[in-house]
């Protein structure tokens, strides 16, 4: 059996350019997706905090450093500059690489810089 399984995360990324023009993706500082495991041309699932927009593209590769998110084409009506997105990718995996698996899980500030990342979700307290 394989299961699809959350592979990485890039959670609170504020929007910094929305192309409606651009022939479609997002663009992410390509540190960034060194560092979550992203890679260019993979197909990723945007979750927009501020409408609870939810859509499929795929991740292009931005200048490192930049803390650019860009989301382009007919994804651009979906997020705005100034959103707070979370970007995710997936993975199937099967029953033997499920043993030792843990995702990738890069959080931000407002500015889009790392503020830490991890392999696991913090459990909050109720």
């Amino acid at each position: 059996m394989q299961i699809t399984m959350l592979k990485a995360k890039l959670h609170r990324a504020t929007v910094t350019h929305s192309e409606l023009s651009y022939e479609g993706s997002c663009a992410i500082d390509g540190s960034i997706l060194d560092l979550s495991g992203i890679r260019e041309y993979e197909q990723i699932q945007i979750y927009n905090i501020n409408n609870g927009a939810r859509f499929t593209t795929y991740a292009i590769r931005a200048e490192e450093g930049s803390g650019l998110f860009s989301v382009n084409g007919a994804a651009a009506r979906m997020a705005c500059p100034g959103d707070l997105i979370i970007v995710c990718a997936y993975a199937i995996l099967d029953q033997k690489e499920l043993t030792n698996y843990k995702p990738t899980l890069v959080y931000f500030n407002e500015k889009n810089e790392v503020i830490r990342s991890s392999h696991t979700i913090p459990v909050q307290a109720a």
